[in-house]
Order: structure tokens, then sequence, then C-alpha cells
């Protein structure tokens, strides 16, 4: 999961009001029923120590009711919003946290599942592109327009009419070498994780076949649906969530096959490292590539320090103070190094229950694959300067 969203809760000092709601059912009464729930997390707020400021625009964020989502997540300080998250899970009751760097891990278990797919609905004339995520939300991402004449052919035989047979098909390849190019630049400029092609089987096939050799791995058809209006299929909407979910598993599968083969020793030193006090050596060093959080580890609510600095983070208060910050406060584990690993360009891998099932996961729910090995700091970029 790209973390690059984070952003604008990474650098500001807290203290951080982090809420999780789950919004009204649609009904009688929706916005009532959203409104009480928003001043009960006002409430709770206020009572673990929030400014009025703060409480006051969380309040007015939370209240604002969004039909198109199962829930919202809040993260607000000093009197104002920093980032409002939509969610794929609603949380069963709010959550709302009062402390020094925001409460993160909650949003990495239910955010809107970051894995996208590209949907081409294809015929001979052109594309449209939408979009999709789970959970069926999708927006439109542009479109192909091709030539439209001659764009069909005609019944007869007679050999008089064999060259604008070859005219027609020449459209049709021209067009879906015009819609190959479309899907090759949408996806580069979206980042989608996975692209399906939808409608005319014959259209589909030559689209797919022109299509850059690098997105061949990430490229699959189907028969359901089409771009015609009325042709959309409820077993497209299933196929569309199952290639998600299956991209998710594969990378998830990557990054702990990565971390189970990163624990053993390479060229004398170790790619993947697990435990707290490691971890926090690493985050302070910019080495972590991407962090690996099994929801309900031990290792997640471990007290560690802080400093104002993402990289500020020590597992001793006084070691805190080493590193330039006069008043450390006590963190969180899991929220510190999410907040670190953020900062410096990191990614995070929120393992499935399946997933954390098996031997190689993290021991406390906490792991890491870094970029260089550890104890090769000299041949890391800039050896160990990110240390400082």
């Amino acid at each position: 999961m790209d973390l690059a969203f984070l952003n604008p809760v990474l650098d500001e000092a807290g203290p951080w009001a982090s809420v999780y709601m789950a919004g009204a059912q649609p009904g009688p009464g929706a916005e009532s029923q959203q409104e009480l729930t928003a001043r009960e997390a006002r409430s709770r707020l206020d009572s673990q120590g929030a400014d009025g400021a703060t409480c006051d625009a969380v309040f007015a964020a939370l209240r604002e009711p969004r039909p198109e989502h199962p829930g919202v997540a809040v993260f607000a300080r000093e009197g104002g919003v920093r980032l409002t998250v939509p969610l794929r899970e609603p949380p069963p009751l709010p959550e709302t946290h009062w402390t020094p760097v925001p409460h993160l891990t909650p949003l990495m278990e239910r955010i809107a599942e970051p894995h996208t797919c590209l949907v081409a609905y294809v015929d001979k004339q052109g594309a449209d592109f939408e979009l999709r995520r789970a959970g069926g939300v999708g927006q439109e991402a542009g479109g192909v327009t091709g030539r439209d004449w001659p764009l069909t052919r005609t019944p007869t035989v007679d050999w008089s009419e064999r060259r604008f047979q070859l005219s027609v098909e020449n459209t049709w390849e021209q067009n879906a070498a015009e819609i190959a190019s479309g899907v090759a630049q949408t996806v580069e400029e979206t980042g989608a994780d996975v692209v399906l092609l939808v409608g005319d089987p014959r259209q589909r096939r030559s689209v797919h076949d022109k299509l850059p050799t690098a997105l061949n791995a990430s490229v699959v058809e189907t028969r359901h649906g089409g771009r015609a209006e009325g042709s959309q299929s409820r077993l497209l909407d299933e196929e569309i969530e199952e290639l998600i979910v299956e991209q998710r598993h594969r990378r998830n599968a990557e990054a702990l096959e990565r971390f189970r083969m990163g624990r053993a020793e390479h060229n004398g030193g170790v790619t993947a490292v697990e435990g707290v006090p490691a971890l926090v050596e690493a985050a302070r060093e910019h080495r972590v590539e991407t962090l690996l959080l099994r929801p309900g580890g031990s290792d997640l609510q471990r007290e560690v320090w802080i400093g104002r600095g993402p990289d500020q983070v020590a597992v001793r208060r006084t070691d805190a103070r080493y590193l330039g910050e006069p008043e450390p406060a006590s963190a969180r584990a899991d929220d510190a190094l999410l907040r670190s690993v953020a900062a410096t360009g990191g990614d995070v891998v929120v393992l499935t229950e399946e997933e954390a099932g098996t031997e190689d996961v993290p021991v406390g729910g906490l792991g890491a694959v870094l970029r260089w090995a550890e104890g090769n700091g000299g041949d890391s970029p800039g050896g160990n300067a990110a240390a400082a």
C-alpha cells in the first residue's frame, strides 16, 4: 500500500485527534443518527483532553453524510482537519484517540482497498475506461474514440467488395491499436494494478495482442458485460472484485516471501528484521522499504519514544533525547513506525488472518523488508548518513 496519501499528517507535531466512525444507515432519521454519533465522538475527544477547536472541527467533518462510504476516518489537530479518508469497513463502535502521533493502524486495516482494476469496455469503434476499486467503487477514466467508417462488413462475397471488407478490418485493427495505446497510458497515469478487457471478443483479443509486453501479466479478458448500454452484468462485478482481491493476496505473498528470504544472512547481513528494537533502528536510518503489519500482534502496542521528526523514534526515552528531542513523547510502536515509514517513502502490507496463520509472519506482528542489508551500511546509498 502506497502511503503517500498520509503526507498531510506526517510532519506536524501532535497531539492528534484520530477518529473512526461508521456512516449512518440510509433511511429515515439517517441524518439525525449521523449527528448523534458525531456528537458522541466529539464528547469522547473532549474527555481525552483534546482542545475545543479540534473537537469542533472533527464534529463538523463527521456530521457530513457520506452515503457512498460505509465509514470514515478523520485526523485533526489545532482546530483543523488535516485528512479525511473513506473506509472499506466501518468500526463496530466509534473510535476516538488523542495521541502524540496519529493512530493509523485501524486505517491500514479498514481503508478502501488500494488495489485498482482498469476496466476497458471495448468494441470495434473505441473503448470506455473505468477505474474500479473493491466494493464496486468506480470512476470514469476516459476512453478512446476511433474511426467510425468503414466499420461494418457487408454480407456479400462479391469480388468487388473485397477491398471494402479489407478496409473495414483495417479500421478495426487501427482502432484496436489506439485502444491499446490508451489502456497503456491510463495504466501509467492511474497506477492500476490489473486490466480487465470487456466487450467484443475479436476486438478485445486484438487489443490484448497490441498492449505492451510489460502489461501482459496483469491483463485479463472476460466474456461478461460489454460496452453497449444495458450490457452491465452482476458476473462482471463479481469478477472485478475477485481480480482486486487476488492482486492483494499476490502482493502480500510476495512481501512475505521477501521477508522470509531476507531474515537469512545475505552477503554478511540481513534484508528483513522483526522485533521493535530492530525496527526502530531501521526506521531511524530510513532503511525500511516495506513494513509488514499483523493486526492484533503483541508488538503493535509496545511503547516507544518519539520526537517531532518522523525519524526521531527510540526504544528508550533517553535515546530519543540523544536524537535531538528535548521532550520526547510516548507512542505506540505501530503508529510511530507507520509515520516514519510513510515519511521516508516506504509502504505497508497488512496481513490477513489467513496469511497471519503461516510460519513466515513477523513475531509480534511487526516486521520489515529493508532497502539494504543490515550491517552493510557502508554499501548503502549515503552509507550511515541517514542515521544522523
